[in-house]
């Protein structure tokens, strides 16, 4: 337990962690049953349709939550406030959640360069520290790199995404043999985390298994 408490960032009521008890009740789940590829809800978590006509080249995915309100909320103010105190939070929540994976390298998704400077950091790999604590497992920051400064994924039409990410990354070491924990924060349409997934398994990696905090569910 913290030996002081704080405030909560949802409600601002005094809790001995970032989000309180009663707001963690309040944070959208996903349903219990979900495709195990791409986390969108299917019936029986058989493996959706659009999975079965366009499989995409990570393997599975762990997701913690629904990226709905007030959720979205909390990811923006990671990512655009700096509450990197947030990476810690998600960051354990889904270690917890790939406790049983088998692993042999954790990558966060890279941020172009450009990108970087303006945020500051890398929020994947704010993410992808506790989980690497937790599953004693090395983290990779310059195995694969953003190689093109791509437009930002949330102006575009969804059918643009995946165009608009081809030949985004590079990898520059071989990964025959490993086993890879992809780590980002949200996943909408997958475009951005399929195309580096595309470009490890080219690289020799024999599976990629996304970790990621939240699924943007279609409509």
């Amino acid at each position: 337990r913290r030996l002081l408490t704080q405030d909560c960032l949802l409600c601002g009521a005094a809790s001995d962690d970032i989000i309180c008890p009663a707001c963690c009740t309040d944070l959208p789940p996903l349903t219990e049953q979900r495709c195990a590829i791409c986390a969108q809800p299917s019936p029986d978590s058989l493996t959706c349709g659009r999975c079965l006509a366009h499989p995409p080249h990570f393997d599975r995915t762990h997701a913690v939550f629904a990226y709905a309100y007030p959720l979205d909320r909390l990811v923006q103010a990671f990512k655009y406030g700096h509450r990197l105190a947030l990476g810690r939070y998600f960051g354990q929540r889904l270690a917890d959640l790939v406790a049983q994976e088998l692993v042999d390298l954790i990558i966060p998704l890279p941020l172009h360069g450009e990108r970087l400077r303006e945020r500051g950091f890398n929020q994947a790999l704010e993410l992808a520290r506790p989980i690497a604590r937790h599953l004693r497992c090395p983290i990779a920051t310059t195995v694969c790199q953003r190689i093109r400064h791509t437009a930002a994924q949330a102006d575009l039409p969804w059918k643009e995404r995946a165009k608009n990410m081809r030949g985004a990354f590079h990898c520059s070491d071989d990964l025959s043999g490993q086993r890879i924990l992809l780590v980002d924060d949200v996943m909408t349409t997958g475009a951005t985390l399929d195309e580096c997934a595309r470009t490890l398994k080219l690289h020799g990696a024999t599976s990629v298994t996304l970790a990621i905090v939240a699924r943007a569910l279609r409509e």
